[in-house]
């Protein structure tokens, strides 16, 4: 039997892809900012609808309430940083839950160096950028719970060239939305990158979640908004 278009069995993630990139291309252009916070917000909301359509375990209805904080933060950042980082850290929160849910065993050699480093190493990083002394220590108490997610996502059993790489995505977008402040101030740097690179670290993200908790518990699949 043929496979159907992808549109047909994924639509939400359809959707948030189209989100993603109508959203890349207007903000170029001269329309007022107003009209594209929703649909930047759409991005990942849609990626919300496909984790919480596409499975019915406890793990996948906790991702999905992640995404919602994630798709708020980016809506919120629109209008005020402090709103979007705090809408940011409850997605950190939930999604470092839901890995710690998941744990591989124990960390040795060079997993746990690379654990340290997401987790220590992020708000370091983080403290440096800015080059405003008032905002250093605001950076990196907002960047210890990102490190945090990014290290249990490390250390989880989920896919790490998924799920890991989209966290370490995650933090390299913050990291220049934090160098803006800094050494990029000014730069067309982060204008360009910054939404590509988060966007495509929570898609990541979302997709090796899903993908694998679909695997390892079939009968909880659900196709609500979609056909397998």
């Amino acid at each position: 039997m043929p496979h159907r278009a992808l549109s047909q069995k994924r639509p939400y993630l359809v959707l948030s892809v189209v989100a993603a990139l109508v959203f890349f291309y207007l903000q170029a252009t001269d329309l007022p900012g107003l009209y594209l916070i929703p649909i930047k917000g759409s991005a990942v909301a849609f990626l919300a609808l496909y984790a919480f359509m596409r499975h019915g375990s406890q793990d996948a209805r906790m991702i999905a309430a992640a995404l919602v904080f994630a798709s708020l933060g980016d809506m919120a950042i629109e209008l005020d940083r402090i709103a979007g980082a705090v809408a940011f850290i409850g997605f950190h929160i939930i999604a470092l839950l839901v890995f710690l849910r998941h744990k591989r065993e124990a960390l040795e050699g060079r997993d746990s160096l690379i654990f340290l480093a997401l987790l220590l190493g992020t708000p370091l990083v983080g403290y440096f950028l800015p080059y405003d002394p008032d905002l250093k220590p605001l950076v990196a108490i907002y960047a210890l719970p990102l490190g945090a997610m990014a290290a249990g996502a490390w250390a989880s059993d989920f896919p790490r060239l998924r799920v890991a790489a989209g966290a370490m995505l995650f933090i390299f977008s913050d990291w220049l939305i934090f160098a803006e402040m800094g050494p990029l101030s000014g730069s067309p740097i982060p204008q360009y990158l910054v939404w590509p690179i988060y966007y495509l670290g929570v898609f990541l993200i979302t997709i090796g979640v899903i993908t694998t908790l679909r695997k390892r518990d079939p009968e909880l699949q659900l196709v609500q908004g979609g056909t397998d």
